[in-house]
């Protein structure tokens, strides 16, 4: 009985290398489009928001740098 699945097994394992190998041949990467239309740049201010996280997360750092010294 050992000899049966032994020998499934390693015939299960040749044909899933056979099928991955004759799959790979299948697979092609997509051609250019047609164009399409070009989208238009939008202009986000990244300056801002940057300024307003940092703005925050040195008010947070300070928070916690006082309760820290409370304790």
């Amino acid at each position: 009985m050992k000899i049966l699945f032994s020998s499934l097994r390693f015939a299960f394992a040749t044909a899933g290398i056979f099928l991955v190998a004759g799959g790979i041949n299948l697979v092609q990467a997509q051609g250019p489009g047609s164009g399409g239309p070009v989208p238009e740049p939008t202009a986000v201010p990244i300056d801002g928001g940057a300024s307003l996280l940092l703005a925050a997360g040195v008010g947070f750092g300070l928070k916690k740098l006082r309760e820290h010294r409370k304790r």
